[in-house]
């Protein structure tokens, strides 16, 4: 009968002769939480501008009914306050779809920076690292083949 090998001491050594770089890793992952924070910032402040702009869409457009709501005495006024209605309505949805227009520009100008600030980081970082765990994963493989 065979016996399975416990592989959990040539695991362990294993992973110990790769050594991690704890501190790299901290600052890799504050990095990547500023970088988070500052791109939630983006949009929450992008959520809230439409929230605002689609708000006063909707008082500028009851607005508009309550107008047209009232019973007017000719019968041909109907149409016209129908008429007015969608003009008035037509005029304001360019208005609103151009602010929502800008909100959205805004938003990718911002998370075009960001990211390509968070590039320029991590490159340098990267850099850095690959150069370290270079030297490290070399003087590793000398302890092993000298032993």
């Amino acid at each position: 009968m065979a016996l399975n090998q416990d592989f959990t001491a040539v695991m362990k050594d294993m992973m110990g002769a790769f050594p991690v770089d704890n501190p790299a890793m901290q600052d890799v992952f504050k990095n990547t939480a500023a970088l988070n924070e500052k791109l939630s910032g983006v949009a929450l402040s992008a959520a809230e501008k439409s929230a605002e702009v689609s708000s006063k869409w909707a008082k500028e457009t009851l607005a508009k009914l309550g107008g047209m709501s009232k019973a007017p005495a000719d019968p041909a006024d109907y149409a016209k306050s129908v008429a007015d209605f969608a003009s008035a309505s037509a005029e304001v949805a360019a208005e609103n779809m151009a602010a929502f227009a800008e909100i959205a520009k805004k938003v990718q100008m911002d998370t075009v920076e960001l990211m390509m600030a968070a590039g320029k980081d991590i490159s340098v970082e990267a850099s850095s690292a690959v150069k370290k765990a270079t030297a490290d994963v070399t003087t590793a493989a000398k302890k092993t083949t000298t032993k």
